[in-house]
C-alpha cells in the first residue's frame, strides 16, 4: 500500500476512539430526545447497544479474520455464521412467534444462489478474503429486504384485514386476497437499493467503491466492482422482498403477539 493511501484511511487511535463515542452519545441523545420508539423497541437504546456490539463484534472479527481466510472449513463456518445470524436477526424483526424461523427461506434462496454462482464462474475465489466481504454484502442486503418487505405486509395485512376478508367474500382465494392488500407495502422495501443505484456517482459512493480505492485500485477497476455489487444487490433484494411476501400471503410468517 502506498504511503498516500495509507495517510487517506482512518488513524486507529484514540482520538477515532473519542470521536465516535462522541458520535453515538449524539445518536443516543437525538432518538432519546425525540422519543423515537415503537411497540417492539426504544430506539435509543436500541441505537447505544446496537454501537457497543457493533464495536466488540467487529474487534472479534479483525482478531479472527486472518485465520478464517487460510482454513476452507472456517471460511465456510463464518458464512454459515453469518447466514444464521442474518436469519435470527430478520425473523425476530418481523415477528415474535415461532414463524420467525421462516425468514431462513427468503435470505437463503436469494443470497446464497448468488454467492455460489460467483464462486462457480471464478469471479470470487473460495479460498480468499474476498468470500466475506461479498457474502456479507448479499446477506446483509437479503436481511434488511426481508425485514423491510415482512414487516411492511405484516402490518399492512393487520390494518387492512377488513379488506382482505371482504376480498375473500368475492371469492379471492386466502393467498390471493392477502397478496392484493401486502404487495404495495412490501414492494416499499426495493425502494432503498434502487435509490442507491440510481443515485450513485452522483449523490453517493457506496462502501465497495472507496473501499477499492482506499486500497490502491484504479477508478476503473473500482467502479466495475461497485456496479457489479449494486446489480446483484438488486437480484438479492427483489427475490427476497418475492419470497417473503409469499411466505406471508400463504400463512408461514404471522404477525406475533405483542
Amino acid at each position: 500500500m502506498t504511503s498516500a493511501t495509507t495517510t487517506s484511511l482512518l488513524p486507529v487511535d484514540r482520538t477515532l476512539g473519542v470521536v465516535l463515542a462522541v458520535l453515538l452519545v449524539v445518536a443516543t441523545g437525538v432518538a432519546a430526545y425525540a422519543h423515537l420508539a415503537d411497540e417492539r423497541e426504544n430506539y435509543a437504546r436500541g441505537i447505544a447497544v446496537a454501537g457497543l456490539r457493533a464495536a466488540l463484534q467487529l474487534a472479534v472479527v479483525s482478531l479472527l479474520i486472518g485465520w478464517v481466510v487460510r482454513y476452507l472449513p472456517a471460511l465456510l463456518a463464518f458464512v454459515a455464521v453469518m447466514y444464521a445470524v442474518a436469519v435470527w436477526t430478520a425473523g425476530r424483526r418481523i415477528t415474535r412467534d415461532r414463524s420467525w424461523r421462516w425468514a431462513a427461506v427468503p435470505i437463503g434462496v436469494s443470497a446464497l444462489p448468488v454467492v455460489a454462482l460467483l464462486v462457480l464462474t471464478g469471479l470470487v475465489p473460495l479460498d480468499g478474503i474476498a468470500l466475506i466481504p461479498v457474502a456479507g454484502i448479499l446477506i446483509g442486503g437479503a436481511l434488511t429486504a426481508t425485514v423491510l418487505g415482512g414487516r411492511r405486509a405484516l402490518e399492512e395485512l393487520h390494518s387492512r384485514h377488513g379488506e382482505v376478508e371482504a376480498a375473500m367474500a368475492l371469492g379471492f382465494e386466502d393467498r390471493d386476497a392477502r397478496l392484493e392488500i401486502a404487495r404495495p407495502a412490501a414492494s416499499g422495501a426495493l425502494v432503498p437499493g434502487l435509490d442507491q443505484t440510481r443515485t450513485v456517482g452522483l449523490v453517493t459512493l457506496p462502501g465497495a467503491f472507496v473501499g477499492m480505492l482506499l486500497g490502491g485500485a484504479s477508478p476503473v477497476m473500482a467502479g466495475a466492482v461497485q456496479l457489479f455489487v449494486l446489480v446483484a444487490l438488486l437480484v438479492v433484494q427483489a427475490v427476497a422482498v418475492s419470497s417473503v411476501l409469499e411466505l406471508v400471503a400463504r400463512g408461514r410468517l404471522t404477525r406475533g403477539v405483542e
